[in-house]
């Protein structure tokens, strides 16, 4: 499935966030794909984290379940829908990246996210 309004998506990053819930995709969409920006609700959380639930986050999509059609006629899907919280500048707020992420990423300027994951698919 795409990531649209109210999907629950994996956090993929060191903030102690576990969870997150679309409320918003930014741009003229109504569905985000890789790379896109989203603003989310915190629905799980360690208790170690700064962040409380349902705190307004937003975070770039870094994995997604639906199938991705690349230029070069492939196509790349995942087993989660993941996200990475972003500050308003656009830079990760973790210092840690967890699973791959999609290439994507690098041709819509999020180089950070890249240099922290440890694979690039």
């Amino acid at each position: 499935m795409a990531v649209q309004l109210r999907t629950r998506l994996v956090v993929a990053d060191n903030t102690g966030v576990k969870e997150v819930e679309c409320i918003n995709v930014l741009g003229k969409k109504r569905k985000a794909e890789i790379g896109d920006i989203i603003v989310a609700s915190v629905k799980k959380r360690l208790p170690t984290s700064e962040f409380d639930k349902g705190d307004i986050v937003r975070g770039v999509v870094v994995r997604t379940r639906q199938a991705y059609r690349r230029a070069d006629g492939s196509t790349i899907r995942f087993d989660d829908n993941a996200v990475v919280l972003v500050d308003k500048n656009l830079q990760p707020i973790g210092t840690r990246v967890f699973g791959p992420v999609a290439r994507e990423l690098r041709e819509k300027g999020m180089m950070r996210i890249i240099s922290l994951a440890p694979e690039v698919v």
